[in-house]
């Protein structure tokens, strides 16, 4: 299991970290969570598994809209 944080999320996807956001926000995106088991701080990071299914979904929606 690997972890992405904000930044290798956004570079990996090519959209800002802002527009990340307002897709998770909107549930179009996976989720981030908080890093630091008590909650406190503020690290977050995505599941690089969850990121990588995001992308998948994407590329077969365009497939399917191809065909």
């Amino acid at each position: 299991m690997h972890i992405l944080r904000p930044t290798e999320t956004a570079a990996k996807v090519g959209i800002c970290d802002r527009q990340l956001r307002d897709m998770e926000r909107e549930g179009l995106f996976p989720k981030r969570f908080p890093l630091n088991p008590n909650g406190k701080g503020r690290a977050v990071g995505h599941l690089e598994s969850e990121v990588d299914a995001w992308i998948k979904a994407r590329a077969a929606a365009r497939d399917c809209a191809a065909a």
